[in-house]
C-alpha cells in the first residue's frame, strides 16, 4: 500500500487530517480578503502620528491602516487568525503530497511558505505604531515569497502530480518581487503619517497575488485527495 493511499483510507469515512489542514490554505486568504474589503468600507480612517481621524482610502493607504482606530480589533484579529490558518494550511499541503522524505529542500520550502502566515501574525500583534516589528512582519509576509515560491516550486516539481504547479509557482517569486518594488516606489507617507498616491492599491494587488498561490496549492491538495492528480 502506498503512503498516499494509506492516508486516503481513513476508518469510518473520516476526513484525513492533512485534508482538513489543507483547507486552511484556501480559507485563510478568503478570510483576510473579506476582512479588508468589508472593513475598508466602514473605517473612519486614522492618521498615525497625531492620532486624528481622516477618510480611509484603500487606494492610497495600506491594509495595516485598518489595524488602527475603530476597526483595529477586527483587522488585527484577522491578521492573527489568518496567519494561524495559513500555517496550518501549508502543513496540510505538504502532508498531502504523500512525500515520505524529509529532505532539506522540503524543510526549506515548508518553512519559507509558512513564513507568510508568521508575518501576518506579527502584523496583527504589532500595529503601525510599532513600526519596526510591524515592518518585519510585512517583509516576512510579502518579502519571503520572493525566495519561498521558487524554492517551493522546485520542491513541488519533484512530486508526481505537482510538477505543473511547481513550474508555475517558480514564476511567483519574480512577480512578487516586482509588486513589492512597486509598493515601495509608490509609498508616499507625509510628515503627519498620512499616505498619498496608489501604494494601498499596489499592496492589495500584491497580497492578492501571494494569497492566490496558497489558494491554488490548497485546492490542488484537496483535488488530489479526491483522486484527480495533475501533472
Amino acid at each position: 500500500m502506498t503512503i498516499t493511499s494509506a492516508r486516503a483510507e481513513v476508518p469510518g469515512g473520516a476526513v484525513p487530517v492533512h485534508r482538513r489542514l489543507a483547507v486552511g490554505a484556501v480559507a485563510g486568504p478568503v478570510l483576510f480578503t473579506a476582512a479588508w474589503l468589508v472593513l475598508g468600507f466602514v473605517s473612519s480612517g486614522y492618521t498615525l502620528f497625531d492620532h486624528t481621524f481622516t477618510d480611509y482610502s484603500p487606494v492610497s493607504q495600506p491594509i495595516s491602516g485598518l489595524g488602527m482606530g475603530a476597526t483595529a480589533g477586527y483587522m488585527n484579529t484577522a491578521f492573527v487568525v489568518t496567519g494561524l490558518i495559513l500555517i496550518a494550511g501549508v502543513v496540510g499541503v505538504f502532508r498531502a503530497t504523500g512525500d515520505p522524505e524529509r529532505s532539506v529542500l522540503r524543510r526549506a520550502a515548508l518553512v519559507l511558505l509558512a513564513a507568510t502566515g508568521a508575518g501576518q501574525i506579527v502584523c496583527g500583534v504589532f500595529d503601525l505604531e510599532a513600526v519596526m516589528p510591524h515592518m518585519l512582519g510585512f517583509l516576512l509576509a510579502l518579502g519571503t515569497p520572493v525566495v519561498g515560491f521558487p524554492v517551493a516550486g522546485r520542491y513541488f516539481r519533484t512530486i508526481p502530480g505537482w510538477r505543473r504547479f511547481g513550474t508555475w509557482l517558480m514564476l511567483g517569486g519574480p512577480l512578487t518581487l516586482a509588486l513589492l518594488i512597486a509598493f515601495f516606489a509608490t509609498f508616499q507617507p507625509t510628515a503627519d503619517g498620512a499616505e498619498h498616491g496608489v501604494a494601498g492599491l499596489v499592496q492589495r494587488i500584491g497580497v492578492l497575488e501571494v494569497h492566490a498561490w496558497y489558494v491554488a496549492m490548497g485546492l490542488l491538495a484537496l483535488r488530489r485527495h479526491h483522486g484527480r492528480p495533475h501533472e
